[in-house]
């Protein structure tokens, strides 16, 4: 039987070799654009200046300012210590920032590869406080469009460290692809490796600032847990500059998201929501995950629920638009409760059982009994694509691509409306 397989290997061998032939094709990728290192990190600047807000982006609230990641750009700083009357307040200009986090006065954020941080003790002229390079060394821009780019080499250039990669352009490529034409399979046609051109993976106040559900940051006491790509990175927070406190731990492909709840960190993910118990904040260990249809996924925890949204039209492969409702009280088991169909839900936000799902708009429900969340809904306002939310203490911020919208819910009879802050186009 050995020497019938390798007597068939040989003909398969010597068929395959006859049938080689060179195609050549053109494809689009993405292209790296570079700065050096010491220019991409001479290039933080903080100013008063009003910087016009374009585009949505992470949020996190803290001691009255609300902060604004504009993607690849840097932190806008709004003052809404009067949230009927928000003004904007200075801009931290930091390159390749998409998140941060906010701990005792100080405002941690990604610039590409670096940590930073910055006091902002007073929080319209915060002070550049310190920087620690590589801290994510495989940190890249996001790609946004559904090409890929050529991760060999994109992968020697991060590696090198004597440049960053800044962002992507779109270009075309034409080369010459080895083909084999298939006479035994596919009805005796030509079988194409396209591995060339197939799309890549796109790539709680107090003293802690609280984040929106769309955050990659989550802090935990002394720590710092950040998502990127398939690695979740935990930094001590504790001394005088934060530090790698543990290995990376892989999470799963393409993590999206990150809610710390208890002793736990709920990570959403394309396949599913992760649970990892940070009991020993320097020693995560996997828990569990329900998985469930294809999607990215925000998440919010309270009162042992879970909550999860996804979403079609992103490049997680699927057409639902769903929430979810998790029982989470032992993380080593959860289980699904209930699932509603929804219009297109982004992010979403929880405060004493008043549920904030940015879905054609906004929408706010009763979610007391997760069983009726859909028959109990206290308001949807229209007009607007929100983004992202954060309720805090009766009043809800909402980033939308728009503008920043807020609303007063101390009264959960009569929600209003109370100030938008349009973004500048």
């Amino acid at each position: 039987m050995k020497k019938l397989f390798f007597f068939l290997a040989l003909i398969g061998f010597f068929v395959s070799c006859e049938n080689r032939y060179t195609e050549t094709i053109t494809y689009s990728i993405n292209e790296p654009i570079m700065m050096s290192a010491a220019d991409f990190r001479s290039s933080v600047k903080v100013t008063t200046q009003k910087h016009k807000i374009e585009h949505y982006g992470k949020i996190c609230f803290y001691n009255g300012y609300l902060y604004i990641a504009e993607n690849g750009k840097g932190i806008h700083i709004v003052d809404n210590r009067s949230p009927e009357n928000p003004t904007i307040a200075g801009f931290i200009e930091l390159l390749g920032n998409y998140d941060m986090a906010i701990r005792d006065n100080k405002l941690y954020a990604d610039m590409c590869t670096d940590l930073v941080w910055f006091d902002i003790t007073n929080p319209q002229i915060p002070v550049a406080a310190g920087c620690v390079p590589a801290m994510f060394p495989a940190a890249l821009p996001p790609v946004e469009n559904e090409f890929g780019y050529d991760y060999m080499r994109v992968n020697s250039l991060n590696q090198s460290g004597d440049s960053i990669i800044v962002g992507w352009k779109l270009t075309k490529r034409t080369e010459d692809v080895e083909r084999y034409r298939n006479s035994w399979g596919r009805g005796g046609g030509i079988y194409y490796d396209v591995a060339t051109t197939e799309k890549a993976p796109a790539t709680n106040g107090g003293s802690t600032g609280v984040n929106g559900s769309m955050s990659s940051f989550a802090l935990y006491h002394d720590y710092l847990y950040s998502v990127m790509n398939n690695q979740m990175t935990v930094i001590s927070l504790a001394g005088e500059t934060p530090a790698i406190a543990a290995d990376n731990i892989y999470v799963g492909w393409n993590v999206e998201t990150i809610f710390s709840y208890k002793d736990a960190m709920f990570m959403g993910t394309p396949t599913g929501m992760l649970i990892y118990s940070v009991a020993n904040p320097t020693q995560p260990i996997y828990c569990s995950s329900i998985s469930h249809v294809y999607g990215c996924d925000p998440v919010v925890v309270e009162n042992d629920l879970a909550y999860v949204t996804i979403h079609s039209g992103n490049f997680c492969g699927q057409n639902n638009n769903e929430l979810f409702v998790i029982d989470v009280s032992n993380i080593y088991s959860p289980h699904q409760l209930v699932s509603y169909t929804m219009t297109k839900p982004k992010g979403l936000g929880i405060d004493n059982a008043t549920l904030f799902v940015c879905d054609d708009g906004l929408k706010i429900f009763n979610a007391a009994n997760p069983q009726t969340i859909m028959a109990n809904q206290l308001a949807h306002y229209t007009g607007m694509t929100g983004y992202d939310v954060i309720p805090f203490k009766n009043t809800l911020m909402m980033i939308a691509e728009d503008g920043i919208y807020q609303y007063d819910y101390s009264d959960l009879n009569n929600i209003r409306q109370i100030s938008k802050l349009a973004f500048e186009k």
